[in-house]
């Protein structure tokens, strides 16, 4: 009688029956990050409307968000705006590209070689604990007020990050994993290529974020001496004249087009983790 009593409880939910809600949740959870992310700058946006428009600080001191808004639209309007933003950039990629392929060469050369190391990274450690607005005076003199030295100095502020990080997680690749390469026949570069650098990518991702960073950081150092366009330039002739709203511009499109770039080294990060893992 008990059996007639079990009423069918019918099929069991399986996996498959969850099967729609993960990539659901999966299209979900990005955006949910990104919408927590933007509340910090959306609290301090208020901040800065309250404390603008309360009398704490005067017009001068702290322009309203609105102000510094129409700030920009005026220079859209003219068109320098985009000049600005677009020669900045062009010379963050140039010096970045240029000091990260340095960086990655010499610190897979110390990084890899035992005399390099004992011989070369030194020298390299010293030059790394000299500050970017030292180099400024020298360049000048040696390459002159051109986009060369610029992008020369961005480059310095790019190669150490890269430099630093490679060769530090060079020397800890698994040697098991290099004997068994070498056993099938890799060699030089190509084993560079293949096994050791994709073995240490976290690391090299790691350097190149930091080498992007202090490419935005060298390249107001360049643009605050000796410019005639970009965005350190306009921070600059902003104070000069007295434009804070134009200044606060100038700091948010920095910091805006710092991290754009930075969320386009998270889409090669992984990009690269599918391709070499």
């Amino acid at each position: 009688m008990s059996r007639d009593l079990a009423a069918p409880q019918g099929p069991s939910p399986t996996a498959d029956d969850d099967a729609p809600a993960a990539p659901a949740a999966a299209r979900t959870r990005p955006l949910l990050r990104a919408g927590l992310g933007l509340v910090l700058p959306a609290a301090l946006l208020v901040l800065w409307h309250v404390l603008s428009t309360a009398g704490v600080f005067s017009p001068v001191q702290l322009p309203p968000p609105l102000a510094v808004l129409e700030a920009g639209a005026a220079l859209l309007a003219s068109g320098d705006l985009w000049t600005h933003v677009g020669i900045s950039t062009q010379r963050v990629l140039l010096g970045f590209l240029i000091g990260a392929g340095l960086g990655l060469a010499a610190g897979s050369f110390i990084g890899l070689s035992r005399w390099g190391a004992v011989l070369v990274g030194p020298t390299v450690g010293a030059f790394r604990a000299v500050p970017s607005l030292a180099w400024v005076p020298l360049l000048l003199l040696w390459i002159g007020l051109g986009e060369d030295s610029k992008v020369v100095l961005v480059a310095i502020g790019a190669f150490f990050p890269v430099y630093t990080t490679v060769a530090a997680a060079l020397r800890h690749v698994d040697r098991t994993l290099v004997e068994a390469a070498r056993a099938f026949g890799l060699h030089g570069l190509r084993l560079l290529t293949t096994v050791q650098l994709p073995a240490v990518l976290p690391s090299v991702v790691s350097g190149l974020r930091l080498a992007l960073a202090q490419a935005w950081l060298f390249l107001v150092a360049a643009e605050l001496l000796g410019a005639s366009m970009g965005l350190g330039f306009l921070l600059t002739d902003s104070q000069n004249n007295g434009r804070t709203d134009r200044l606060l511009l100038a700091i948010v499109l920095l910091a805006v087009l710092g991290k754009a770039s930075d969320a386009l080294l998270g889409v090669f990060e992984r990009w690269a983790g599918r391709r070499w893992t």
